[in-house]
C-alpha cells in the first residue's frame, strides 16, 4: 500500500519519504511498537516505495511491482517468522535467508526481508544473524519487527536504525474500521476499547460488547452504599479473569471520558446509544467528582495490570463509585 494509506503514523511516513527521495535509507531497521499498530503495513509500504520505479518518494500502487508487494507474492521479499512447530527463529532459517539475500534480485533494485517477531531469535541465531546485518549482501533491506526492542541483543540494536511506533489513536482505529466496512456505531464503540491496536479491534465482538455494555449500565444504575450487596454483586457478575476485568475497566473508562465531556458542556461523546443514561449519571456528579471517578477507574486498571487481586480491586472501585453517584 502507498504511504498515503498509512493512518496514524504521519511523522514516520514523512521521514521515510524524505529518505527515499534523497537516497539515504538505512540497510536495517527495527520497527518497535505494540501489536496491531501498523508496523508490518508500514514495512511493506517502505519496501513497495523502494521497489516502485514510477514515483520517487512513494509507491504508485498500480505497477506490477506494487501489485506483487501488495499481494505478498513478490519474489524479492522474504518473510522470516518462527516455524509452526518451533518457538524460536532457527539458525537454519537465517542461513537460508543469508543465501537468498546473496542472490541477485529477480526484478527489484534490491532484496528485502521482514522478520517478525524479531525478538524470537535465540542467542545462537541472533549471533549468527549479526554478520548479515554488518554486511548486508547485495544492498539488501532488513526490517525487524518487535514489540520491545530491548528484547534484542545490544549488538543487533546498534546495527539497525530504530523506528518507534506509538499505539494508534482511537480516531485512527475508528477510521480504519470504517474503511473496512464497519458501521459508525460499532466502529466508534470498538475503537475506544482497542487500546490503539487494530489487531485487538478485529478480535472484539461488537454484538457481545453491546451486551456487555448493557450489563455494566444495569449494575451502575443499582450501585448503592445503603444496599452494599449491590456492590459485591456488580464485581462478582461483571468481573472475571484478568483479561475480562481489564476489558470491563476499559468500558468504564470510555463511559467516564464521555461523562467528563458531558459535564464540561461538550455533547461530542462516543457511547451515543447510552447518552440518556450517561447524562443521568452526570446530573448526580459535578465535573470534579467525574474527573475523580475516571482517576479511580484508571488506578484500578493499573493495579490489575500489576497483578492485584481482581475481585478485591473491583470491590474497592465499586464502593468508590457507589459513594460518588449516591
Amino acid at each position: 500500500m502507498p504511504f498515503a494509506d498509512i493512518i496514524g503514523h504521519e511523522r514516520v511516513v514523512e521521514i521515510f519519504r524524505r529518505s527515499i527521495k534523497s537516497g539515504k535509507t538505512s540497510h536495517a531497521y527495527i520497527f518497535e511498537g505494540p501489536a496491531g499498530c501498523g508496523r508490518r503495513k508500514t514495512a511493506l509500504s517502505l519496501i513497495q516505495a523502494l521497489f516502485c520505479s514510477q514515483v520517487d518518494d512513494d509507491a504508485c500502487g498500480v505497477c506490477p511491482s506494487c501489485r506483487k508487494v501488495a499481494g505478498n507474492n513478490h519474489g524479492d521479499i522474504h518473510f522470516i517468522e518462527p516455524l509452526p512447530e518451533k518457538r524460536d527463529i532457527s539458525i537454519a532459517q537465517l542461513r537460508d535467508l543469508q543465501r537468498e539475500l546473496a542472490l541477485r534480485p529477480y526484478e527489484a533494485p534490491r532484496k528485502a526481508c521482514i522478520m517478525e517477531p524479531a525478538d524470537r531469535m535465540n542467542l545462537n541465531s541472533a549471533n549468527s544473524f549479526l554478520k548479515t546485518l554488518e554486511e548486508p549482501p547485495g544492498n539488501a533491506l532488513i526490517i525487524l519487527l518487535t514489540e520491545n526492542a530491548d528484547m534484542l541483543l545490544p549488538t543487533i540494536r546498534s546495527r539497525c536504525q530504530l523506528v518507534r511506533f506509538a499505539p494508534l489513536s482511537s480516531e485512527s482505529v475508528m477510521l480504519l474500521l470504517k474503511r473496512n466496512g464497519m458501521d459508525d456505531t460499532a466502529a466508534s464503540l470498538l475503537s475506544q476499547l482497542a487500546n490503539g491496536s487494530m489487531q485487538r479491534a478485529a478480535e472484539l465482538d461488537s454484538d457481545a460488547l453491546a451486551q456487555r455494555h448493557e450489563a455494566v449500565i444495569k449494575h451502575l444504575a443499582t450501585l448503592s452504599l445503603d444496599r452494599v450487596a449491590t456492590v459485591f454483586t456488580a464485581s462478582e457478575e461483571l468481573g472475571g479473569n484478568r483479561d475480562e476485568t481489564l476489558e470491563l475497566l476499559d468500558i468504564l473508562l470510555s463511559f467516564a471520558r464521555d461523562m467528563i465531556h458531558l459535564a464540561s458542556g461538550c455533547s461530542d461523546i462516543i457511547n451515543t446509544t447510552i447518552r440518556p443514561t450517561l447524562e443521568g449519571l452526570v446530573s448526580r456528579l459535578n465535573l470534579e467528582r467525574t474527573l475523580q471517578l475516571a482517576e479511580d477507574i484508571l488506578e484500578t486498571r493499573r493495579s490489575v495490570q500489576r497483578n492485584a487481586n481482581v475481585k478485591l480491586a473491583l470491590d474497592h472501585l465499586f464502593i468508590k463509585m457507589a459513594g460518588a453517584i449516591a
